[in-house]
C-alpha cells in the first residue's frame, strides 16, 4: 500500500493492466450488476440540473425510469447511486451497434453539459471507499472486464496510466504524480530484485 496525502492506495494500480476494450465486452459494467453507479453528494444535484438536458439522449424505458425512480436513488447498501432501467442496465445508458454508452458523456462530447459523468464511472476499474480519515483507492477486479485485462496486457499500461485523468480529476495532478513517482521507483526496486 502507499499513502499520498490523506489516501491510501492498492499496490495493484500500479502491477495490474488494464484498458478497456468496448468492442469485446460490450460495456458490460453499465449493465452488469445490482445497482447503479456510486454518486457524490455533488453528482446527485448536477444530475437533477442537467436531466432535461439528457432527454434526448435516453430512451422511453430510460425516462420513465428516471421519472418514477429519480435521479439518484438508495440502494441496498444505503449509498446513492444511478438508477437502474428493471433492475438491469444504468438508467443513463444507451445502445449503439448492441455495445452500451454513457448518455450523460455523449451529451457532454456534444457540448450540451458540462459535466462528463460519474467520477466513480469515469475511475473504472479503480474504486474509491472513503473512511473518517483516509481515502481507500482500490482496484476492482471484475471477471466482465477480462477483455480489458487481457487489452492492458498486450499494451503494457498499468491500471493507474488507464484512469490517469480521471486520478487527476479527482486529486489533482500532484497527487498523481507522486503516485507516478512512487510507480516508477517501484519499478526500479523490482528490477533490481530480479536482476541475477
Amino acid at each position: 500500500m502507499l499513502e499520498i496525502g490523506n489516501s491510501i492506495v492498492s499496490l495493484d494500480i500500479i502491477s495490474s493492466r488494464f484498458t478497456c476494450n468496448l468492442q469485446a465486452c460490450k460495456g458490460a459494467c453499465c449493465v452488469t450488476g445490482d445497482s447503479g453507479a456510486p454518486l457524490e453528494p455533488a453528482e446527485v444535484v448536477i444530475l437533477e440540473e442537467i436531466f432535461p438536458a439528457l432527454r434526448p439522449y435516453l430512451s422511453e424505458e430510460s425516462i420513465k425510469s428516471i421519472e418514477e425512480q429519480g435521479t439518484s436513488v438508495i440502494d441496498i447498501e444505503q449509498e446513492t447511486v444511478t438508477p437502474l432501467n428493471n433492475g438491469k442496465e444504468c438508467a443513463y445508458t444507451f445502445f449503439r451497434d448492441g455495445i452500451a454508452l454513457c448518455a450523460i458523456e455523449k451529451a457532454y462530447q456534444d457540448g450540451v453539459i458540462k459535466f462528463r459523468k460519474p467520477i466513480s464511472c469515469h475511475l473504472y476499474p479503480v474504486r474509491i471507499k472513503k473512511y473518517k480519515h483516509f481515502d481507500a483507492v482500490n482496484y476492482d477486479r471484475w471477471e466482465i472486464c477480462s477483455p480489458a485485462i487481457e487489452k492492458g496486457n498486450e499494451q503494457e499500461t498499468p491500471v493507474y496510466r488507464f484512469v490517469k485523468d480521471a486520478l487527476t480529476l479527482k486529486y489533482g495532478n500532484e497527487w498523481f504524480n507522486l503516485l507516478e513517482t512512487a510507480a516508477r521507483n517501484l519499478e526500479i526496486e523490482k528490477s533490481t530484485y530480479e536482476m541475477p
